[in-house]
């Protein structure tokens, strides 16, 4: 009679067991990067976590390099569901989307071909400085982006913020759910409705725990265009003294250490535009100052014959 009970011990301490690394399993998710695949490892049980694509385990504690989220993007299952569907108004940008070369450390390599014979470089946030060329394009060194101004722009119709309650949200945004040091966010302007958020970092003010102001703009730039990197279903709401912050466009400019190296080449278009415009103008407005001269000239002509008419049809003394 007393053997039923003991042995319903051993199978309840198997089932629970089972059922505690089914919920261990369950709960190995990156939370800063839901563009991964996550797993126990069989001996340590520690949850692993690699970017879709790659063999790169990244660090779920803090945000992922935007080298490693673009490859992701690339490489991520074009059938079944997608674990990030971009928005019809996604705004890429000039040279798109590509597969980048990260290093070790999941960061942008100095060159960048997009697997393919056409190659560029890149400053550290992945965007092309140079003219495009062959393999042969030398990049000495991967320049830095120091300053990066986030230029965003609210609903017109709703009313004005408070600058300093719209600098106070904006600031802790950045540092609860970006994890990006108060210090780094230099200023926020306002002049409705438009909003400027500075970043700043230098190389020298970096630690090795700091997150890159590349992958904080990066982050908020998905979550702006309803994209969010982040795990969960939660919908990334903005609120500045509870009103809610409708951003309708936003626009990154990326300022590097080092000026950009493009050639005139990159603003051949542009150019011919210009003078196409300018030339077309002068010929108008040459035409325009021939016939307005023809017509005067006609009008003296038909004045001078008329008096010269009269001046015969008067009798001779």
């Amino acid at each position: 009679m007393a053997r039923g009970p003991v042995l319903a011990l051993p199978l309840l301490l198997l089932l629970a067991a089972v059922t505690g690394h089914a919920a261990a399993q369950g709960n190995c998710t990156c939370p800063t990067n839901k563009m991964t695949l996550c797993s126990r490892d069989g001996q340590t049980g520690r949850c692993r976590c690699t970017v879709i694509g790659t063999s790169h385990e990244v660090n779920c504690s803090t945000l992922t390099s935007k080298c490693l989220l673009l490859k992701a993007r690339v490489r991520r299952p074009k059938g079944g569901r997608a674990l990030v569907q971009p928005s019809k108004h996604a705004i890429v940008d000039n040279d798109g989307l590509y597969d980048p070369d990260c290093d070790r450390e999941g960061r942008f390599k100095a060159r960048q071909c997009n697997q393919t014979s056409v190659c560029w470089c890149v400053n550290s946030v992945g965007v092309r400085r140079t003219d495009k060329g062959d393999q042969n394009l030398p990049c000495a060194e991967l320049v830095r982006t120091h300053h990066i101004l986030i230029e965003l722009r609210h609903d017109p119709a709703a009313r004005a913020f408070n600058h300093s309650d719209l600098d106070a949200d904006l600031r802790r945004l950045f540092r609860e759910r970006y994890l990006l040091h108060p210090r780094f966010v230099s200023a926020v302007h306002y002049e409705k409705p438009t909003i400027q958020i500075e970043l700043q970092q230098n190389a020298s003010q970096k630690d090795p725990s700091d997150v890159d102001i590349g992958d904080a703009a990066y982050y908020f730039e998905r979550d702006v265009k309803g994209e969010s990197l982040f795990q969960g279903p939660g919908v990334f709401d903005v609120r500045v003294r509870g009103e809610p912050l409708r951003v309708e466009r936003t626009l990154i400019y990326y300022l590097d250490e080092k000026p950009p190296e493009f050639s005139m080449k990159r603003l051949t278009a542009g150019l011919v535009a210009v003078i196409v415009v300018i030339v077309v103008a002068l010929v108008a407005g040459v035409v325009v100052l021939v016939i307005t001269n023809r017509r005067k000239s006609g009008k003296y002509k038909k004045v001078e014959i008329k008096e010269l008419g009269e001046l015969n049809k008067e009798p001779s003394l």
